[in-house]
């Protein structure tokens, strides 16, 4: 099982503290840091001093960094154009000596849009498969030759397809819980499969939508990397687990139902019932930054115990 850290920046963060937790990250042993890409806070947090963009961060860390995997989750597709997405995708790739994984995504967070007069379409998933198809055939595309699409939604001609990425491949992450149009662009364009924040049960009746849409597209199921991204929140007794909880502005009851919460053994044993439907990578959402001790105690009593 890979354990990833997933951060949710555009609650308040600065560069330098996710510098800190992506070196943190690679310290400790972890698979990869990932990042959200929103621009506006959620719920009744402040935000200050306010949204870091998610290709910026990752371009940076991409040079602080050596190791550990770089990505999104998810970037949303009403923020760039995916021709300029491939550029800035493909760089940072470059910078990171081949570390990035691309999650892209719909985009569905309207209040953003308005925030930052970014257009917010009615019409997002037929946008966001055109998108796919794009940032994926600008990167397929043979050196000396050219790409052309022409779609509802975009339109290119005689593109360059540079530059390319320092992977042969880089893997694209698709997600969510819809039952049809999901699956089907998993099956298509998805190096790996997440859903988020979902129970076991919801968790295995998608993978196996996945999986069968797979199949329908002559794929193995088996082609896919199967993940799920969870919050976390680990202490050595009662006690640390709701001081956590509190910080994050949660309860310790819900989160062991709805998370991964408790004593580092109660969350190995639910992180092995995730595995049992399939699931092979979790992203850990981390809500609180400043607790590197949480990092720490993640990787000592339960990383160690999945290696």
């Amino acid at each position: 099982m890979d354990l990833r850290i997933f951060t949710e920046p555009q609650q308040g963060a600065t560069y330098d503290t996710l510098l800190t937790v992506a070196k943190a990250t690679e310290d400790l042993g972890f698979d990869a840091f990932f990042r959200s890409d929103h621009y506006l806070r959620m719920g009744s947090v402040d935000g200050l001093p306010g949204p870091t963009d998610a290709w910026i961060t990752l371009a940076g860390l991409a040079r602080e960094t050596k190791r550990i995997r770089l990505g999104t989750l998810m970037t949303a597709g009403t923020f760039r154009l995916p021709g300029v997405l491939a550029i800035q995708v493909a760089q940072v790739d470059q910078m990171s000596g081949g570390r990035v994984e691309l999650g892209l995504g719909a985009g569905w967070f309207e209040e953003e849009h308005k925030a930052y007069g970014i257009p917010f379409p009615k019409e997002k998933f037929a946008r966001l498969e055109e998108q796919l198809e794009i940032v994926t055939g600008l990167w397929g595309t043979g050196l000396g030759k050219t790409y052309d699409f022409h779609g509802t939604y975009y339109d290119l001609t005689d593109s360059p397809a540079l530059p390319k990425p320092a992977q042969a491949k880089i893997p694209v992450l698709v997600g969510g819980h819809g039952a049809t149009r999901t699956p089907r662009l998993a099956a298509k364009y998805a190096d790996e499969f997440n859903i988020p924040f979902a129970s076991i049960e919801d968790t295995e009746r998608q993978f196996g939508r996945v999986r069968a849409a797979a199949e329908e597209a002559g794929r193995s199921g088996d082609d896919l990397i199967y993940s799920n991204a969870l919050v976390v929140c680990v202490g050595r007794d009662d006690a640390e687990v709701a001081r956590r909880a509190a910080a994050i502005g949660r309860e310790a009851d819900e989160l062991k139902l709805n998370g991964l919460a408790g004593s580092p053994a109660e969350v190995v044993d639910k992180i092995g019932r995730y595995a049992e439907t399939g699931a092979s990578r979790i992203y850990l959402q981390i809500l609180d930054l400043d607790d590197l001790d949480h990092l720490e105690l993640i990787s000592s009593q339960v990383q160690s115990q999945l290696s």
